[in-house]
């Protein structure tokens, strides 16, 4: 699909657009620098090239979310400047209680960038080898050639939990925990079906991140969700992000199919590491902003999960460690990830060059949330994807 520009010509849009590339180094911001990262500030952009870019993202909001019934948070920034920035709906459908900038929303499988970059922090720390087999970590478990690496790109060959759990006659009142799944893996291997050699394809598999959620357990030495609100959250004020746990039920915003019914609580709804963190659009613009430096990865370590590791297939889509991207003939990258469990939806994209960020997040499902693609070419001058969601 090669995009065009609906709104105004491609020939102005580059007139405004700069390429150039971020400097993590300058301008990080004095207040943040105890006990904290340090987030980049802002880089000046120019009037009319923030009125461009405002007018580009409220013409499409409003032809495809506005009158959508479009539930959740929107942002688009250029150089670290919120360039546009909405929020519709409500938290809780039936109490009508406005969705604010602060209401933490699922962000499904966008909670992947956060367990793999996890991962690599402690591949960093010298705690992990990327090459290194599950089975050094947990000794029962007799999946030969699963590495951490098969498991951050997908080519691991497990089938996913989301279904087998089912099928081995899990009780729909019990919840799964994360190490449910691993005992079964271990414990129920000759009944689960379609497991695969490892490294021969990619194959998208919510299990490869439950797994990675637990090593990270067992190298931190503490819970996944206190690893990540210790080594993320806090130190980047992202104050209003959570992995969910119990203590969670009353502030985590509840999703919505597209007929505003409740998504019920059900039992795999506790997993985490594939899903199951809550944040909000200005939250992932902090992520986002400390990505382009090295105070969490260095950029060889960065430059590795950009890297697109499944080529068995033709076409421009593919995966690296923790991202999906679109990787084109030329070099040219484009890193995001998309997530939905239950009625939530979400869409993080990163143009790396161009200094540009698409956050939405929402809590009613809507299909229109994926179409945040189409925002792409007020950065890029065009681009090929496949119109597929997740």
């Amino acid at each position: 699909m090669r995009l065009k520009i609906f709104l105004l010509p491609i020939s102005i849009c580059f007139c405004l657009i700069s390429c150039q590339i971020f400097d993590s180094k300058k301008d990080i911001d004095p207040s943040l620098m105890t006990n904290s990262f340090a987030i980049p500030q802002p880089t000046p952009l120019a009037n009319n090239k923030k009125e461009y870019l405002h007018n580009i993202c409220e013409n499409w909001y409003n032809s495809m979310l506005k009158n959508s019934g479009f539930s959740g948070g929107m942002l688009v920034a250029s150089h670290g400047n919120i360039v546009f920035e909405r929020y519709q709906g409500f938290a809780h459908m039936h109490q009508k209680d406005s969705l604010q900038n602060r209401t933490p929303l699922h962000i499904a499988s966008v909670s992947k960038t956060f367990t793999a970059m996890a991962v690599l922090k402690l591949f960093q720390e010298k705690k992990c080898n990327l090459d290194d087999e599950l089975s050094k970590y947990f000794t029962n478990f007799n999946y030969p050639g699963v590495t951490i690496k098969s498991l951050l790109n997908h080519r691991s060959g497990l089938p996913n939990y989301v279904y087998f759990m089912e099928e081995l006659g899990w009780q729909r009142n019990e919840f799964v925990k994360n190490s449910d799944v691993l005992n079964a893996l271990i414990t129920q291997k000759d009944k689960i079906r379609n497991i695969e050699k490892a490294n021969r394809h990619f194959n998208y598999c919510n299990t490869n991140y439950v797994l990675l959620a637990l090593l990270i357990e067992k190298l931190s030495g503490t819970t996944y969700p206190n690893y990540i609100k210790q080594a993320i959250f806090t130190p980047l004020h992202m104050d209003d992000s959570f992995v969910y746990t119990d203590i969670d039920s009353i502030r985590a915003t509840p999703s919505y199919d597209w007929r505003q019914q409740t998504a019920e609580f059900m039992n795999l709804d506790k997993v985490y590491g594939d899903k199951n963190i809550f944040s909000t659009p200005r939250d992932l613009l902090k992520w986002d902003r400390l990505l382009y430096t090295n105070q969490f990865l260095s950029d060889s370590i960065l430059t590795q999960a950009y890297q697109a590791y499944s080529n068995e297939k033709s076409g421009i889509r593919n995966y690296g460690l923790g991202w999906r991207m679109y990787d084109y003939p030329n070099g040219y990258k484009i890193i995001y990830h998309n997530g939905w469990w239950h009625g939530s939806n979400a869409v993080f994209i990163r143009l790396i060059k161009e200094d540009a960020t698409i956050i939405l997040v929402g809590n009613k499902y809507n299909r229109n949330i994926y179409r945040a693609r189409d925002l792409i070419g007020a950065f890029v001058e065009h681009y090929t994807a496949d119109n597929a969601e997740e």
